[in-house]
């Protein structure tokens, strides 16, 4: 499912991923661990579509990157550390706008809520919530389409 065989990625002269090889099949979990600085979240943001490979083979879900990463987007769901969400909004009202922007059926929504343990929060402003409770949310975006992959980046 993820393939990566001599990935290097470059910022200048500073050579941050240094042909990188591993695989991980369909049902594997994978946790990435390191110092500051490794290039686990420069590996993630790759794998995420969001920052292009210097050189080397990446493939995601049967995707090469970075030439079919649009076309990976649709498959994969990212959490970052940061919940990328909009606090003016209601929790409900971010799954919304998430999902016309997956073409995801608004039915859905419900289900996530309920899944992520926000169903009775749905209706308040996501700036209320505590961190915890947005990074729940933020799980309940990337799952909203169903994706194949989850990537998950200091959830």
């Amino acid at each position: 499912m993820i393939q990566v065989k001599k990935l290097v990625k470059r910022f200048g002269p500073l050579k941050v991923l240094r042909e990188l090889d591993f695989e991980v099949s369909p049902g594997e979990f994978v946790a990435l661990m390191g110092p500051n600085g490794a290039g686990k979240t420069t590996l993630m943001r790759i794998l995420a579509t969001l920052s292009r490979p210097t050189s080397g083979l990446v493939q995601v879900a049967s995707y090469r990157l970075p030439n079919e990463g649009t076309s990976l987007r649709a498959h994969i769901g990212v959490v970052s550390h940061q919940p990328l969400l909009y606090g003016d909004l209601t929790g409900e009202e971010n799954l919304l706008f998430y999902s016309k922007l997956y073409s995801v059926d608004s039915s859905r929504i419900g289900e996530v809520l309920n899944l992520v343990g926000l169903y009775n929060r749905k209706h308040d402003l996501v700036r209320t919530y505590s961190r915890g409770m947005q990074q729940r949310l933020a799980i309940g975006r990337a799952i909203l389409h169903n994706p194949r992959i989850l990537l998950l980046d200091e959830p």
